[in-house]
């Protein structure tokens, strides 16, 4: 199964740094924009894995306000 993500990237330094914008923590890199799409995707995955083999207990989604200077 496949699900979308919002990829954000930029270019440093002559290569391809990104974020999953969706999940916290998955950041890589490449030489190229593909090089890039690859890397992003094994880092999801070895965060998915990550996060099944820790059993973390199941987390709550509260959204709050924050008043803005």
């Amino acid at each position: 199964m496949k699900r979308a993500f919002t990829l954000e990237y930029w270019l440093d330094d002559g290569w391809y740094v990104g974020k999953l914008r969706e999940i916290p923590g998955v950041f890589s890199q490449g030489e190229t924009l593909e090089e890039l799409e690859e890397n992003i995707e094994d880092a999801y995955k070895l965060l998915m894995e990550e996060e099944v083999k820790t059993n973390h207990p199941v987390s709550q989604i509260k959204e709050v306000l924050v008043e803005v200077v």
